[in-house]
């Protein structure tokens, strides 16, 4: 079983090029199949009237996710540091000014937005 390092490769190469057709081949199953889901779906769709509304696809409740590029609203700021930086307390870490503002004996209502 003396092999030399070229034959290796050559098998090596050899093998990724049987794994790359073989994957081509799962990915074009697997459409095939998807088509003929996606097939029967619409049939019993059109068969009993269904909404999407009926499937909770209207694009409300736990099913939606967040597109890419938005993010949740911000909070309203409650508290101005002495800079003018603002913070709306409560969500995640504390800025440095409010932890430097506390450890210094200062308190948050100090900096209350009235």
């Amino acid at each position: 079983m003396a092999s030399t390092l070229a034959d290796i490769n050559s098998q090596i190469k050899k093998h990724d090029e049987q794994i790359a057709q073989l994957r081509k081949q799962a990915e074009d199953l697997r459409n095939q199949e998807r088509a003929g889901v996606i097939e029967e779906l619409r049939k019993k769709i059109a068969e009993f009237g269904l909404t999407a509304s009926d499937l909770k696809l209207g694009g409300r409740g736990p099913a939606t996710k967040r597109t890419a590029g938005t993010s949740a609203p911000k909070a309203a700021a409650k508290y101005r540091g002495p800079t003018g930086e603002t913070w709306s307390g409560g969500r995640g870490r504390k800025p440095r000014w409010v932890t430097e503002a506390l450890a210094a004996g200062k308190s948050l209502s100090d900096y209350e937005i009235k």
